[in-house]
């Protein structure tokens, strides 16, 4: 689920991109990414690495993997409302209680969750009457 702002940026890329890697290559055949031998993809320790390299140049000091963008991808739909069935879709999981675990929500939602049982000791409206009887039918 990439925005439309980068799926164009990556559309550009791909239209200007060095080509020495897939000289000679059918298009279908080429990498989006591609990695250190020829005619193959960027491999996920590669991209790993430059992920690892990306996050400290832009001074986070945190431990991260891509893992923990799959981590944040999840908690922020739970955030926004999403069901957690259909981040369970999206993430591929095919037990629930696994996406649960992706699910880390942050204590100020928790927080705002007002409790059912506050509106026990709240007395309840008088449900107006309605009439017993009902019009003739013709």
């Amino acid at each position: 689920m990439l925005p439309a702002e980068v799926l164009d940026l990556l559309r550009q890329w791909w239209k200007t991109r060095p080509t020495a890697y897939d000289a000679g290559l059918a298009p279908e055949q080429r990498w989006l990414f591609p990695g250190r031998r020829n005619r193959r993809p960027l491999t996920t320790r590669q991209f790993a690495r430059l992920f690892k390299q990306a996050a400290k140049a832009a001074g986070l000091r945190k431990m991260l993997s891509l893992h923990t963008l799959r981590h944040s991808f999840a908690t922020h739909l739970l955030e926004r409302g999403t069901d957690i069935r259909v981040i369970q879709a999206l993430l591929g999981h095919e037990k629930l209680e696994t996406t649960a675990r992706y699910t880390r929500v942050a204590t100020g939602l928790i927080s705002k969750i007002a409790s059912p049982l506050d509106g026990l000791s709240v007395p309840r409206r008088k449900r107006a009457r309605r009439d017993t009887e009902e019009p003739p039918t013709p």
